[in-house]
């Protein structure tokens, strides 16, 4: 039987705990590095965690090596996972680091939300082994990753992660050109902004968007993208509504100034109690308790139809 590949994660945080879940559950030898002493203990109890939450037998933890150091951390790896935080100068920072102590031949992934890959990879000598892996929050239950490839740059280094990443149970889809947000941001981004500028507009206030996007057409997107079901109705029928609408969204460049007025007053969301809409204790608990529990029965509804 051939060996897995070894995996190195640099960062055990937020992402990266789930992320070194996902390879270690699939039988790699994963090894995990984060500066912060706390953080780097915490992540054996927080990936035994995850094995519970989705019914995974033990032991995913027998297959992690937490490391004080990066360069342990990749050392003998095949490929290295940055999970550190939206921050371009750390981001470069590590990859420099990558491009020095792991082997020649590893191929490299940033998990950043929006930052351009070829910002991070700028004058890394490792720059054509060096690609995006977008993965979503929480990565152990969303399985889509966004693989993005630079122009003239990391085509070569597309296949094999994506290999990597579907026979570790991700499913990953190729972004051919290296823009901010890839795809799945710039459209949630897209949706947002028409959905603040109809509050600032006197439209209807935020409760009223959300059950907007809950209840009506939120309710198939699970099963049928925007542009499948713009050909279920049929493209004539789009390009009619389109004249109507297009001249009539909302074209703000900027972040807009509604949302900047929130965050003027201190309306940061449910942490101060109030953002878009005002938040309890136990409202916001009521949000992040159904958000889990969702994804939670998704993921282990997906993990039992592989296993028959």
């Amino acid at each position: 039987m051939v060996d897995q590949p070894r995996i190195a994660v640099i960062g055990a945080g937020l992402m990266g705990h789930g992320i070194a879940w996902i390879f270690a559950a699939a039988g790699h030898r994963v090894q995990v590095f984060d500066p912060d002493a706390g953080v780097l203990k915490a992540a054996p109890q927080r990936i035994a965690d995850i094995s519970e939450l989705l019914d995974h037998a033990p032991g995913a933890m027998d297959n992690v090596t937490l490391c004080t150091s990066l360069s342990a951390a990749v050392d003998g790896v095949s490929f290295a996972f940055e999970a550190a935080p939206e921050n371009l100068t750390l981001k470069c920072k590590i990859f420099a680091d990558l491009a020095r102590f792991a082997p020649t031949d590893a191929v490299l992934a940033s998990n950043t939300s929006a930052l351009p890959i070829s910002q991070i990879a700028k004058g890394n000598k490792a720059r054509a082994r060096i690609v995006g892996t977008h993965f979503w929050n929480p990565p152990h239950l969303v399985p889509l990753v966004e693989v993005v490839e630079m122009e003239g740059g990391n085509g070569a280094a597309i296949a094999p992660m994506m290999n990597l990443l579907r026979e570790a149970g991700r499913h990953p889809v190729h972004v051919r050109k290296d823009v901010a947000g890839f795809i799945g941001n710039r459209l949630q981004h897209a949706l947002k902004r028409e959905a603040i500028a109809l509050v600032a507009n006197g439209v209807c206030d935020a409760e009223t968007i959300d059950d907007v996007v809950k209840l009506g057409f939120g309710r198939r997107l699970a099963v049928l993208g925007p542009l499948e079901q713009s050909d279920l109705v049929g493209l004539d029928l789009t390009a009619a509504i389109h004249e109507t609408l297009m001249p009539d969204l909302d074209r703000t460049t900027e972040v807009h100034p509604y949302l900047l007025a929130r965050l003027e007053a201190g309306d940061i969301g449910m942490k101060a109690g109030r953002g878009f809409r005002n938040w309890t204790e136990e409202t916001a608990g009521a949000v992040r308790s159904r958000l889990a529990q969702f994804l939670t029965d998704n993921a282990r509804s997906q993990a039992n139809r592989k296993e028959r």
